[in-house]
Parts: C-alpha cells; sequence; structure tokens
C-alpha cells in the first residue's frame, strides 16, 4: 500500500507537471507568437527544448519547496497530504486553464499544500510562505511593471533615430533570444517546484533521507513533463497575454521578454524564491505597454488578470483541503 501511495502520488505530481507545462507555456512564447517573430509550433518547440534544459540549472527552488513551506509529514496521512495538495493546484490549473485566466501555477501548488497541510493538521512554516512565497508574490510584479517600462523606455531611447522598419526586422529576430530566455527560466522555476514535491514524497516513503541531492530520474522526470505539457501549448492563455492585454510590436515584446526572463533566474539564484513566470512576464507586458501611453494597456483585462493572482492561493488551499478530507474518509 505503501509503495502503491508513492507511485500514485509522483504520477499526480508528473501530471501537475504537464498541466504546469500547457498552462504555462504561454508565458514563454505569447509575445513572440503574437509579434509574428516566430510561428506557434516553433515556439512551442524551441521552449519545450528549453524548459528541458532550464530543468537542470540549480536545485535551490526545489529545496525551498520541499523544505521551507510546510513540515514533511509522515505515513500514509503525509502521502495523502501531498496528494491533495497537487488535486488542489491540479483543479485551479484546469479551471483557470478553461477561463484563459493566466493565473499562476506556482501559487495553485503552495495554496495546495498550505490548504492540505492545515486540513492533516501538519505544521506550515508560515515565516517561509510569507518569505518566500506572499512577499515575492507582491515584489516581482512590481518590479516587472517598473523593469518592463524602464527597459522599454531605453530601447525606444537607443533607436530612436533607427530606420522603424529595420529595427522592427532586428528585434523580431532578437526575439527568438529573449523568448528562449523565458523558456529557460520557466523550466529553472517551474519544474523545481514539482521536483520538490517528488523529493517530500520520496523522504515520506523512507525511500531518501531529509536533505539529500535530489535523484537524477527525478529531475528528468520533471524535465519531461514539464516540456511535453509546453509543447501541447496553452492556446487560450496565449491569446489572453499576447493580444488582449496590448497588441504587441516585435521591440516591446523582446523588451518584455527580456525583463521577464532576467527577474526569473536572479530570483532563482540570488534568492531561490519560487516566483510565479505567470505574474512575472504579465506585469513586464504591462509595463512595456506603459510606454505607448497608459490607456494603451486594456486595464480591464489586467484588472481580471490580478484578481485571479489574489484568488489562487486560497481557491487551491480550499479545494486540497476538501481532497485531503476525501481522501482521509476513504483512505486512511
Amino acid at each position: 500500500m505503501d509503495t502503491f501511495a508513492l507511485v500514485v502520488t509522483i504520477g499526480v505530481a508528473l501530471f501537475f507537471t504537464y498541466t504546469n507545462g500547457f498552462h504555462d507555456s504561454a508565458n514563454a512564447i505569447a509575445t513572440s507568437v503574437s509579434t509574428r517573430a516566430l510561428t506557434p509550433r516553433a515556439a512551442l518547440a524551441m521552449a519545450a527544448v528549453m524548459n528541458l534544459a532550464g530543468a537542470f540549472m540549480g536545485s535551490g527552488v526545489a529545496k525551498t519547496v520541499s523544505e521551507g513551506v510546510i513540515e514533511t509529514p509522515e505515513g500514509s496521512k503525509g502521502m495523502g497530504i501531498l496528494f491533495a495538495a497537487l488535486v488542489g493546484a491540479i483543479v485551479w490549473n484546469l479551471i483557470t486553464w478553461y477561463f484563459g485566466l493566466p493565473s499562476s501555477s506556482s501559487h495553485a501548488l503552495f495554496g495546495g499544500m498550505v490548504g492540505a497541510a492545515l486540513a492533516g493538521s501538519t505544521t506550515v512554516y508560515w515565516d517561509g510562505v510569507v518569505d518566500k512565497i506572499v512577499i515575492p508574490m507582491f515584489v516581482s510584479p512590481v518590479v516587472g511593471l517598473l523593469a518592463g517600462y524602464l527597459v522599454m523606455t531605453a530601447i525606444m531611447w537607443i533607436f530612436r533615430r533607427a530606420n522603424p522598419h529595420k529595427a522592427k526586422r532586428g528585434f523580431r529576430i532578437a526575439q527568438t533570444v529573449s523568448a528562449a530566455g523565458m523558456a529557460l527560466g520557466h523550466g529553472l522555476q517551474d519544474a523545481q517546484k514539482t521536483m520538490g514535491i517528488v523529493v517530500m514524497a520520496l523522504v515520506i516513503a523512507d525511500v531518501e533521507d531529509y536533505g539529500d541531492p535530489i535523484p537524477v530520474w527525478v529531475k528528468v522526470a520533471c524535465a519531461l513533463m514539464l516540456s511535453a505539457g509546453t509543447y501541447a501549448g496553452g492556446w487560450r492563455i496565449m491569446r489572453t497575454l499576447g493580444r488582449k492585454i496590448i497588441e504587441l510590436d516585435p521591440p516591446q515584446g523582446f523588451a518584455a521578454e527580456t525583463t521577464g526572463a532576467s527577474i526569473m533566474f536572479g530570483s532563482a539564484f540570488l534568492f531561490h524564491a519560487p516566483i510565479s513566470t505567470t505574474h512575472v512576464i504579465t506585469s513586464s507586458i504591462m509595463g512595456v505597454g506603459a510606454t505607448k501611453r497608459v490607456n494603451a494597456v486594456r486595464w480591464g483585462v489586467a484588472r481580471n488578470i490580478i484578481l485571479g493572482w489574489f484568488i489562487t492561493m486560497p481557491a487551491a488551499a480550499v479545494v486540497a483541503a476538501c481532497s485531503f478530507w476525501v481522501v482521509n474518509l476513504a483512505f486512511l
């Protein structure tokens, strides 16, 4: 039974990674596709490869997820808590994907972990939740907004005398690099979040010891599932990011992607903070768009997206708590 529970939990964790891939593929490539720098299929293939590469670039975020959010629960109850946390995250991912809202898969996962832990009477490290999740959740969009505005302003000043047609063509080419950077950052951030969950499951099952390095097979499995999900594509969310917030041109797309990728790399390597790729790229697009004129950004769409950010953690927490009670009644 313990082995079966471990296999099921790891399977659900990998399915979460897959939903994360198709939910968040838009983060990496929506701007490149909307500016016609890349065709949708080429963009998805490039993003899938870069997601795979990014997953192997560090383990700081995975460590934060596996050790810094909730106390590692024990036994069959512990496995039930992890299972319920993943169900909460997956259900919220699918709901927001269906409605085309670019909510955060990361915060759905963290909300699920907290909700399931509370339902299962397991310690939540509130200091870790506040320091590594809640504060970055508020700070990263503000940084994205300001940095996007400043980067785009700098580009407009540097290329103020350039031939507009030639500049746009050059930025279309440059966007293949900036989109690759976004996808690499997405792999670095989001594959590691699932790695942290799988490591927790292995510790609960006594397959691994607390603090052991992440097994290579876990890295490969999480990276492959994220890449597969990314290649499956999330067209609904891509439309929202690429077109509904603002109509982007190639220089704006390059500025937004460069800003987003820089913030993701910085947060992963410097702070080991699992930030939301969705929050970062969406706020970067808003910041870039505001350089044209403030009302060029469709703030009504932006408001709905931001509302989705705020309700993601509590909504996923409620679903996860309900899932744990069902699991507890049925199996524990």
